[in-house]
């Protein structure tokens, strides 16, 4: 069987390696002069390989379609790349969150190990090769069209990654080839991306918050659309980090979000002093202003504060700058406590799906077979990776779902 694969990121390079255990005419076609690009800037650099979560809880962490993938992580989990890398040489460790990375520190490392394995697997590797759409017949798929002529094919496995990131070649082509052959698309949209905010936000760039609980509410329904706990930084647009990153995949699939945030309905709040109930930081404050009593109140925060918010939180507070900590309010305290609480921020919008981490929306899920990653529209053509409309959180997620959705596409059907 001839098989091609069209895409050589993380994905393609599974579906090539597993298409090679039952071929042995596998060729790979990648638009780049290296496979793996987008590999490189994964992590920060460093490449979150995978989440050493079990199997199970990886669908908990897919807000995406995550149930459709479940046959797929049985086909190749985390486990199994892990072992491949570490027979290729890269050794791995865990750190906070389950998060796996390659003891070097460097995402090259991952990326070259995978090229060395999908040319010991015997994959015919074609780069510089811009694959402009599929021929089909009646039976099936028939050819991959390029720039430069054709590539008959009996199987075709379509994995060109999302449109995040467009300077790593993910630039949404593949949508429009499976397009062409009758497939729909779901929605295009970033996701893992940073959000617009309020003016708070301009005013507290460059600060970053750490253990911080963030709470994100929809205020004209008073209902939650999500919380988590950990880090997040202000910047001149908005807000970002880690917490507002896997925020924003729950945030962008509430109902008439864009319109809810052009309406200033959709609201974060930020507890920054999440270890603290009200009754015991209410009392941390009376004993930082005991200690300052004589002081203003503009310069009695800073044992509880970053500096950088301090401004802010007197501004929002209503009290006083110059006012003496011994003649604040119990009334005034109490708004003090709960301003630190619960600071808002209005979220107004998102950051161009060239600036997200990943692609929400896809090749509808409805039109693909779980257990194969077959087309049920068109016989031959398979699908992997960011294409399809799965996305899940940081914590390295999304690769695997890139490995096992490539490994299951060019696994052969008995």
């Amino acid at each position: 069987m001839k098989v091609a694969v069209i895409g050589g990121g993380p994905a393609g390079m599974l579906a090539a390696i597993s298409a090679a255990k039952s071929s042995d005419d596998v060729t790979l076609f990648e638009k780049n002069n290296i496979l793996g690009k987008k590999i490189l800037i994964t992590g920060k650099g460093r490449c979150n390989i995978t989440s050493s979560l079990e199997i199970e809880d990886f669908i908990s962490n897919i807000p995406g379609n995550g149930r459709f993938l479940f046959s797929v992580f049985q086909n190749f989990s985390n486990q199994d790349i892990i072992s491949m890398l570490e027979k290729e040489g890269v050794k791995v460790k865990e750190e906070r969150g389950n998060r796996i990375f390659p003891v070097s520190d460097r995402a090259e490392d991952v990326r070259f190990a995978l090229e060395k394995i999908t040319k010991k697997a015997g994959v015919n590797i074609k780069l510089n090769s811009n694959v402009k759409a599929i021929e089909v017949g009646e039976e099936g798929v028939k050819a991959v069209i390029l720039d430069n002529g054709k590539f008959n094919a009996d199987k075709i496995i379509l994995a060109t990654g999302g449109k995040s990131y467009p300077l790593t070649g993910s630039n949404g082509d593949g949508y429009e080839i499976a397009k062409k052959v009758g497939h729909s698309v779901k929605e295009i949209r970033g996701s893992l991306v940073p959000m617009l905010g309020d003016n708070t936000c301009s005013k507290l760039q460059g600060l970053s918050l750490r253990n911080i609980g963030i709470y994100i509410y929809d205020k004209e329904n008073d209902k939650k659309i999500y919380e988590d706990f950990g880090e997040m930084l202000f910047t001149h647009f908005g807000v970002s980090g880690p917490t507002i990153l896997s925020s924003s995949a729950h945030v962008l699939r509430y109902k008439n979000v864009d319109e809810k945030m052009r309406d200033r309905s959709i609201i974060l709040k930020i507890d920054l002093k999440p270890a603290l109930s009200i009754e015991q930081l209410d009392t941390r404050i009376l004993r930082d202003f005991e200690e300052v009593k004589n002081k203003q109140f503009k310069n009695s925060l800073d044992k509880l504060l970053p500096k950088k918010m301090i401004d802010v939180i007197i501004e929002k507070s209503k009290i006083d700058p110059d006012k003496k900590v011994n003649e604040i309010t119990k009334e005034e305290r109490h708004n003090l406590v709960n301003l630190i609480k619960n600071f808002e921020v209005k979220l107004l919008g998102f950051r161009p799906v060239d600036e997200a981490i990943i692609t929400a929306g896809g090749i509808s899920v409805k039109e693909i077979n779980p257990k194969t990653m077959e087309s049920k529209l068109v016989s031959g053509l398979y699908f992997a990776g960011e294409i399809i409309d799965v996305d899940a959180y940081t914590g390295g997620f999304n690769l695997q779902i890139a490995y096992s959705t490539g490994w299951t596409s060019g696994m052969k059907i008995d």
